[in-house]
């Protein structure tokens, strides 16, 4: 089973949680957003939660559920 990927991304000076470019939730606090993305990943296991930076860019990232290391292959 494929991983759902649940991204934390800056918009507007706020914080959108979103999967598959859809928005879940929006916050107006960085941590608040961390917060409920962890919540629903964890809800929707395997998953993997992305964070990123005000710019934009990879901050860091979490796995919930199986998660095979080191990969096969």
């Amino acid at each position: 089973m494929a991983r759902k990927v649940y991204r934390v991304v800056p918009n507007a000076g706020n914080w959108d949680v979103t999967h598959e470019g859809r928005v879940l939730s929006h916050h107006y606090l960085k941590s608040a957003a961390v917060e409920a993305g962890i919540k629903v990943a964890k809800a929707n296991q395997p998953s993997q939660l992305v964070v990123h930076k005000s710019d934009g860019t990879f901050e860091y990232e979490h796995t919930y559920g199986n998660d095979p290391y080191p990969p096969s292959g």
